[in-house]
C-alpha cells in the first residue's frame, strides 16, 4: 500500500472514531466497529493531518493504547487534555507481553524487542503493530526527542550499548526534558498541588480570616449600640492618638485574642478591613432591620395604636419617630421604636404618606390601628386637615389622644403667651442666666459667692444641716418645650438670689466689654424690682403645683386613671389657690422682699401704668389690684389650657378604656364601661 492511500485511510478511521454521537447513545456499533479496526498496522508515517478532537466527541472510555494508532495529547481539545493525561496514567504505558516479538535484520544480525527491557525502563510503550518502542511519560506532556513521542523507536542494536545506550541517553539527569516529563505526571496525580486547588484552599483561608474581621466587626457595632455610644472619632487617621469608639474598640478586642489580632485593623488587606463608616451603617441598618422583625412579629396580627414626633437633626434636616404601642401575645402592653424616617415637610399629608409606607413595608394594616398619639401642633391634631383627621378617614376607630409628655408643656408655652407679665420676666431670666453662665469665670464668682451665703445663713441659723443639704448648684437654663426645666430654673433663682445679684454687680461694675457690662446692669436692675419677685413666686407656686403632674405623666408605667386622677387633682388644686391663695402668697412674697431689702411699693396706692413722665394713672385700680389680677390671670389660662388639653372626652375615654387593662387577671374589667 502507498503512503498516500495510507494517509487516507488513516484519516478516515480517525474521522468514524470520533463520529458525534447521537443522543442517549454512548457508543454506536459505527465506532466500535472503527475501534476494531484500529488494529490494522496501516501506517508507515505518524506525521499524518488529524482534525482537533471536540469536546462533545471525546470518550475517555475509547481511548486507544497502542502508541503507534493512537493520536497525540495536543490534537484533543485545550479543555480536555488534562482528561485525556488523567486517563493515559491511570492505565499506565502500554507494555503488552507477546509471546514472540517481531524480528528485524541489523546488517548480518536479527534483533527484537525484549520484555525485560519494562522492567529496566518501567516508561517504556511498545506497539506491536508498528513494532516499535515510545516514551509514555514524553507521550503524556508532549516533550522530548520525536523518536520517543511521535515517530517510535526500533532500532534495537543501540539499546544494549553500555553507557551510549539509547534509553539511558533519553532519560538524562535530573534536568532533562524526560525527568520533566515525569514530575508533570506526579502533579497532574497529586489533587493538592492543582492550581485551582491551591487557589480554593487560599480562598478558603481568606474567607475564614473575613469572617473572623466581620465577626469582630458586627461584635463591636452590638456593644457600641448597646450602650448608645458615638461610633466615629474627630480624627481616625493613623497618626491619631485617639481614634474613636468603634476603632479603639477593635483594638482593644485585638488585645485579647491574638487570632483575631492578626487579621484586623493594620493586619487586614486594604480593601478588605470591615471597618470603614460604611459598612458600620450597613451593620446598624442590618440591625435595625432584624429589630423591626423582631416588633412585627410580636404585633402579629393584633390591633396597635402609633406615637409620632418630628424634630430636626443637627443638619436641620426634619425627621418623623414612629412609636408603635400594642399587646403582645402574652397580654403586656409594650412601646416599641420602631422607625426614624426623614421628611420634606411637616405638612398632615406629608406625615401620614411617610407613615403609611412604613406600615405598609411591614405589613401593618391601617385598618388594624385604634389609637394615635402626637403633640398639640396644628398639623398634627387639627379636626379638619391635621394628621390624626386624615388616619380617621381611613379607620374610624384610630381616636386620637394628645401625648401626655407635651401636655404641660405647651401649657405653659401658651400661657406665657397670653400673659404679657409671664412673657417679660422669661425674657429676662433668659439674660440673666445667659451673662452668668456665658463665662467660667462668672460661673465661679457665682459659686464662690452662693459658697459664702450658705455659711452666713448657717452661722445665722437660716439653713439646717444634714446630707445633701447646702450643695453648690448653678442655674439651669429653660427650655422652649420643657416644663422641668422652667420650674428648676425658678428654683435655683430663689435658692442663690443673694449670689445671682453680687455676680451681676461685679460684672455691672467691672465687665470686660460695655455691652456685657450693660446687660449685666438690666438684669441686675430687673431681678431687684417688686414685680421680678412676684412673678418668680408665682411661678414656683403654680409649676410646684403642676411639676408632680408633669414627671408622673412621663413615666411608662403609668396606670390611665391615676393619670386621669392626677389630673384633676391639678385642676382642683389650682382652683383653690385662685379662691383662697393670694393671701398666703402674697404674704410670702413680702416676707421675700423684707429679707433681701428689695422695695415693696405701697399695696394701697393708685397702679400707675408706665414710668417717669408717660406714666398714667389707673382709674379704681390700686397696686394690690394689679397683682391679683396678674395672680388670677396666670392660675386662669393655666386652668383653661388644661381643661383645652385635658378634656372631659379625652379624660373619659381613657377612664373607660381601663377597664380593658388585663393586670391582676382583668382586675379592672367593666362591662357598662365596654
Amino acid at each position: 500500500m502507498s503512503h498516500q492511500n495510507q494517509a487516507s485511510k488513516r484519516a478516515k478511521t480517525i474521522h468514524s472514531y470520533f463520529k458525534r454521537k447521537n443522543d442517549g447513545d454512548k457508543l454506536d456499533n459505527d465506532k466500535a466497529s472503527t475501534f476494531n479496526d484500529k488494529a490494522s498496522p496501516s501506517i508507515e508515517s505518524p506525521h499524518h493531518t488529524s482534525p482537533i478532537v471536540e469536546p462533545n466527541q471525546f470518550d475517555v472510555a475509547f481511548l486507544e493504547r497502542d502508541p503507534g494508532k493512537r493520536i497525540q495529547i495536543s490534537e484533543y481539545h485545550i479543555n480536555q487534555r488534562d482528561e485525556v493525561r488523567r486517563a493515559y496514567i491511570k492505565v499506565g504505558p502500554y507494555q503488552p507481553k507477546l509471546s514472540e516479538y517481531p524480528r528485524s535484520q541489523f546488517g548480518s544480525q536479527y534483533r527484537r524487542f525484549q520484555y525485560s527491557w519494562f522492567s529496566q525502563f518501567p516508561w517504556l510503550e511498545y506497539s506491536p503493530s508498528e513494532d516499535k518502542v515510545y516514551c509514555f511519560p514524553c507521550f503524556v506532556f508532549g516533550n522530548g526527542h520525536p523518536a520517543f513521542t511521535t515517530e517510535g523507536f526500533n532500532h534495537w542494536k543501540r539499546v544494549n550499548d553500555g553507557k551510549n545506550c539509547v534509553f539511558l541517553t533519553h532519560v538524562g539527569g535530573p534536568s532533562s526534558s524526560h525527568k520533566t516529563c515525569e514530575r508533570c505526571m506526579e502533579d497532574l496525580m497529586n489533587p493538592s498541588q492543582h492550581v485551582d486547588k491551591v487557589i480554593n484552599r487560599q480562598s478558603k483561608e481568606d474567607i475564614l480570616k473575613n469572617r473572623l474581621r466581620l465577626k469582630t466587626t458586627i461584635e463591636c457595632v452590638q456593644w457600641l449600640t448597646y450602650q448608645a455610644c458615638a461610633f466615629r472619632g474627630h480624627d481616625e487617621s493613623l497618626d491619631s492618638k485617639n481614634h474613636g469608639n468603634f476603632i479603639e474598640m477593635v483594638k482593644h478586642t485585638a488585645k485579647f485574642n491574638d487570632e483575631v489580632a492578626g487579621v484586623v485593623l493594620e493586619n487586614a488587606p486594604g480593601n478588605a478591613k470591615y471597618t470603614s463608616p460604611k459598612i458600620q451603617k450597613e451593620i446598624l441598618n442590618i440591625l435595625a432591620n432584624k429589630v423591626r422583625k423582631k416588633i412585627r412579629e410580636e404585633v402579629g396580627h393584633a390591633a396597635f395604636c402609633i406615637l409620632v414626633d418630628e424634630s430636626q437633626d443637627t443638619s436641620n434636616r426634619e425627621q418623623m419617630a414612629i412609636v408603635l404601642r400594642f399587646v403582645d401575645s402574652d397580654g403586656f402592653l409594650r412601646e416599641r421604636f420602631f422607625d426614624i424616617v426623614w421628611v420634606e415637610a411637616t405638612t398632615a399629608s406629608t406625615l401620614q404618606k411617610e407613615i403609611k409606607k412604613v406600615l405598609d413595608l411591614h405589613e401593618l394594616c391601617i385598618d388594624k390601628m385604634r389609637g394615635q398619639g402626637y403633640d398639640g401642633a396644628s398639623n398634627m391634631r387639627g379636626a379638619w386637615n391635621g394628621l390624626q383627621a386624615l388616619f380617621l378617614r381611613d379607620c374610624p376607630y384610630a381616636y386620637y389622644v394628645h401625648c401626655f409628655a407635651h401636655q404641660l408643656q405647651l401649657a405653659l408655652v401658651s400661657t406665657s403667651k397670653e400673659v404679657a407679665t409671664i412673657w417679660l420676666f422669661f425674657s429676662s431670666l433668659n439674660s440673666i442666666v445667659n451673662v452668668i453662665r456665658a463665662s467660667p469665670k462668672r460661673h465661679t464668682e457665682l459659686q464662690v459667692a452662693q459658697s459664702i451665703n450658705i455659711v452666713e445663713l448657717l452661722i445665722a441659723g437660716e439653713r439646717g444641716i444634714g446630707r445633701g443639704a447646702n450643695q453648690i448648684g448653678t442655674l439651669h437654663r429653660p427650655g422652649a418645650t420643657r416644663w422641668s426645666s422652667h420650674y428648676d430654673s425658678v428654683c435655683d433663682l430663689i435658692e442663690m438670689y443673694d449670689a445671682v445679684c453680687t455676680v451681676l454687680e461685679n460684672i455691672k461694675e467691672d465687665g470686660s466689654t460695655r455691652s456685657l457690662r450693660e446687660e449685666a446692669t438690666g438684669g441686675y436692675n430687673a431681678i431687684r424690682q417688686f414685680e421680678f419677685v412676684f412673678i418668680l413666686h408665682l411661678l414656683k407656686e403654680i409649676m410646684g403645683l403642676t411639676d408632680i403632674l408633669c414627671r408622673e405623666l412621663q413615666h411608662k408605667s403609668q396606670n390611665i386613671v391615676n393619670a386621669m386622677n392626677l389630673v384633676g387633682t391639678t385642676k382642683d388644686v389650682l382652683g383653690k389657690l385662685r379662691l383662697n391663695g393670694w393671701e398666703t402668697f402674697i404674704r410670702k412674697v413680702d416676707l421675700f422682699c423684707r429679707k433681701h431689702d428689695i422695695d415693696m411699693p405701697d399695696m394701697n396706692a393708685q397702679y400707675k401704668v408706665g414710668t417717669g413722665r408717660s406714666c398714667q394713672q389707673k382709674d379704681n385700680s390700686t397696686v394690690e389690684h394689679h397683682h391679683f389680677d396678674i395672680f388670677n390671670d396666670a392660675i386662669d389660662f393655666q386652668l383653661a389650657e388644661l381643661n383645652s388639653r385635658f378634656s372631659e372626652g379625652a379624660m373619659e375615654l381613657l377612664i373607660l378604656s381601663s377597664a380593658l387593662d388585663p393586670s391582676d387577671s382583668f382586675k379592672s374589667f367593666d362591662i357598662d364601661k365596654i
